[in-house]
């Protein structure tokens, strides 16, 4: 009886083409997870990041006109040195702008030191991710704008009040930022509250993430930690290879299970 029992429920199991039992439930379970990893990780970008194109080339070559990056949404309070920062001042424009922060609240910001490069608080800084400005023409005046390749033509220096930024753009020989505005109120400098966002990545064209500068690591308070987006891919990815997975069990086991009844029944 019980002989007869166990080959009517393994004839129901190989009826349904291998579905059932423990590779179905496993199957579920791994299809659920992915929808929750793959779903979760789509909320918790969008509740973390905003996406912003950018409007001008006064960031180049670190971003350029009409790319698409990922600004990661943080209070004015967690901006350090060399982040990229999306924010809007009345003083400057209605509208959103994105620079990079070289001098924070307490810092004297100066340009130019020794071989044309900015300091902050005397230290020379290392800047890679600028596009120098062109050779001067013969005559030009000032200190910055005698040496080729400084990192400003105009010469300043700027003692930045507590609470705010004093901000540049990566292509300083276009880019209107806070030397525009050394004669008013501050000299340039923006209030951290008008910070909305620090930038994380490029997302469009192409996909990458935007480095934190080490030449700002020595500084007090060093550089910012990059946001959670790698995790965030990482949870979609994984959530997605896991939807995938387990849907293509039941075809799959269907497939394998006949291959073997034909095989048995070729044997006979």
């Amino acid at each position: 009886m019980g002989g007869t029992q166990d080959s009517g429920t393994e004839h129901i199991r190989r009826a349904k083409g291998g579905r059932g039992g423990l590779g179905n439930v496993m199957s579920g379970i791994a299809v659920a997870i992915g929808f929750v990893l793959f779903l979760g990780g789509f909320v918790w970008g969008a509740f973390v990041y905003q996406p912003y194109t950018v409007p001008t080339d006064s960031m180049m070559p670190t971003v350029k006109p009409g790319d698409r990056v990922l600004a990661q949404r943080i209070d004015g309070g967690e901006v350090r040195r060399g982040d990229v920062v999306i924010f809007t001042d009345a003083m400057w424009s209605d509208s959103p702008m994105v620079k990079r922060v070289v001098g924070i609240g307490g810092d004297t910001v100066k340009c130019c030191g020794q071989g044309g490069r900015l300091t902050v608080n005397g230290k020379e800084l290392d800047e890679p991710y600028i596009e120098h400005t062109p050779k001067p023409e013969p005559g030009a005046e000032g200190t910055a704008a005698g040496i080729p390749g400084a990192a400003s033509n105009t010469p300043f220096e700027v003692a930045v009040p507590e609470g705010n930024l004093f901000l540049l753009g990566d292509r300083r020989s276009a880019s209107l930022d806070s030397r525009a505005h050394l004669q008013e109120a501050g000299q340039g400098t923006v209030a951290r509250s008008t910070v909305q966002a620090r930038v994380d990545a490029l997302a469009w064209p192409s996909m990458s993430m935007l480095e934190r500068p080490g030449t700002y690591a020595a500084l007090p308070g060093g550089t910012s930690r990059p946001g959670p987006l790698r995790l965030q891919l990482a949870a979609v990815a994984a959530g997605a290879a896991l939807v995938v997975l387990g849907a293509a069990y039941g075809p799959l086991a269907r497939v394998l299970g006949r291959g073997r009844r034909e095989t048995r029944a070729g044997a006979r």
